[in-house]
């Protein structure tokens, strides 16, 4: 009990409270507009919540992330175009209903199943603490290289279909980290005698330009769209009422999303793949599925929207972000010197619940804002694409040269941006470049720790959580072979 008022201590500040704010209200306004998404907006943000205290700073970037898909629901139904990558399996049946005049009935459905899925995972997660803090300290350096390693090969298979693009990704992440100065004896590494190498490759530099500037680059060179909205009228509660006749689809939703955004790189799409399966086979009606069915748009927003809260497990217990939104997470803790994993459950529990409560204060703000000011909303769906690129580029160069004054840091982010571009039109996967520099220091790190007390190579899976977490990476690998050598047999 006491660590639940130290909890609400931290965040009863004005600046928590107002960085939650403008975190909800901004990140339904980013999910709303086709074409950014959270993981730009976040970008663009990363460098103003370095001069912040970690709870705000991450209160801020939480907001952002917890409420964009919420927003990224409004396009996807109403005009058939998701607001972030994650609502494309709601364009399915939201917009079906739109067009046999259901708009606001739909919307309503779609804000009540993400509301119902954020909250379900907090509840989870809140409750699941304890356990964690009891497990955390279980995971020395061994079992945290390991951890990290079964992330890197979660997200390479987790890309069905571009697994080697995904792998060469995530290689060159791990090789772009190495660059400069190295960390235990101080020698300079892969720097070719320039200066400027010497301090390495920023990852927000980074992020900023395979996010942000390519995004921005990729407006900039398609034709200019301007989206035309449908004005709603009436209503927006319904919803709340009509969620309870799908209760059982909402449920198994929302465990599916606790579940997958626990797992590095697995993630909303898997959590809404499994969830929407198992709605159309479950349903008496399955063949409605696709062409406005409220169970498949229960299904899909309730999924996307526990993932958020879940992904932030394997963050704060081991230090291991799962995909890029908590990867960006990660370096704020970082740049004030608080450090992610066991120390953070076992001595500052009372922070972990303060940014769970935050997450749930969060989608009470966002589904209230929703509810009253949906059509002002619409407003934004029309913003003209190229403005909002150009937009987008001048913010990135204004964040990347906030950090450290640097032009080089800008013409390094460009040129991460014309690569970012390049992938996105060659649709070749981002996200592994990111998570292969972050887990590729956290490995980096913790191998050259445990070698000091590994003489054998049986001893470093001599500990029961070490050789679990190495049986289940010899468990993929194995089953990923397995199936590519069926697929090569029956060509």
């Amino acid at each position: 009990m006491d660590i639940l008022f130290s909890a609400f201590e931290i965040l009863l500040r004005w600046d928590v409270i107002i960085a939650l704010l403008i975190g909800s209200v901004g990140g339904v306004i980013i999910g709303a507009v086709p074409g950014v998404g959270p993981a730009v907006a976040i970008a663009i943000v990363l460098p103003a919540t370095f001069s912040l205290e970690p709870i705000v700073g991450l209160t801020l970037l939480l907001g952002i992330y917890g409420s964009a898909m919420y927003g990224g629901s409004i396009p996807a139904i109403l005009i058939n175009t998701p607001g972030t990558p994650v609502n494309a399996l709601t364009t399915y049946d939201g917009y079906p209903m739109t067009k046999r005049g259901e708009g606001r009935r739909a919307l309503s459905l779609a804000y009540s199943a993400s509301f119902f899925g954020g909250v379900f995972s907090i509840i989870c997660l809140i409750f699941f603490s304890p356990v964690l803090a009891y497990i955390a300290p279980m995971f020395g350096s061994r079992e945290i290289f390991l951890a990290a390693l079964l992330g890197i090969i979660l997200v390479i298979t987790a890309h069905k279909g571009q697994m080697f693009a995904a792998a060469m990704m995530a290689s060159l992440g791990i090789f772009v980290q190495t660059v400069g100065m190295e960390p235990i004896k101080y020698t300079k590494r892969y720097t070719f005698d320039q200066s400027w190498l010497a301090s390495g490759l920023n990852l927000i530099v980074v992020v900023l330009g395979l996010f942000a500037i390519s995004q921005a680059i990729l407006l900039l060179a398609q034709e200019d769209k301007r989206a035309k909205a449908v004005k709603l009228s009436g209503g927006l509660f319904q919803g709340l009422k009509e969620l309870g006749k799908h209760k059982r689809v909402a449920s198994v939703a929302a465990s599916f999303g606790v579940i997958m955004g626990m797992i590095p790189g697995v993630g909303e799409f898997t959590s809404q793949f499994f969830s929407y399966t198992y709605a159309q086979r479950s349903s008496k009606n399955p063949d409605q599925f696709g062409k406005g069915s409220p169970e498949g748009l229960v299904a899909s927003e309730t999924a996307n929207n526990a993932v958020p809260a879940a992904a932030m497990i394997p963050l704060l217990a081991l230090g291991i972000p799962g995909e890029a939104l908590t990867a960006m997470m990660l370096s704020v803790f970082y740049i004030h010197n608080v450090n992610p994993g066991p120390n953070l459950f076992q001595n500052h529990l009372d922070f972990v619940i303060a940014l769970y409560i935050s997450l749930l204060i969060l989608n009470v703000l966002v589904l209230v804002f929703l509810l009253f000011s949906t059509n002002s909303l619409l407003k934004v769906i029309q913003i003209p694409s190229r403005f909002l690129g150009m937009t987008i580029l001048i913010l990135s160069f204004v964040g990347v040269y906030s950090l450290r004054n640097s032009f080089t840091d800008c013409a390094v982010a460009a040129a991460c941006g014309i690569f970012g571009f390049i992938l996105r039109r060659l649709d070749l996967p981002i996200v592994p470049i990111i998570l292969g520099m972050v887990l590729g220091e956290i490995m980096e790190g913790k191998l050259r720790t445990s070698m000091m007390s590994v003489k054998t190579p049986v001893d470093f899976i001599n500990r029961p959580i070490a050789f679990i977490l190495f049986a289940i990476i010899i468990l993929i690998i194995s089953l990923q072979i397995r199936t590519l050598w069926k697929k090569f047999k029956t060509k």
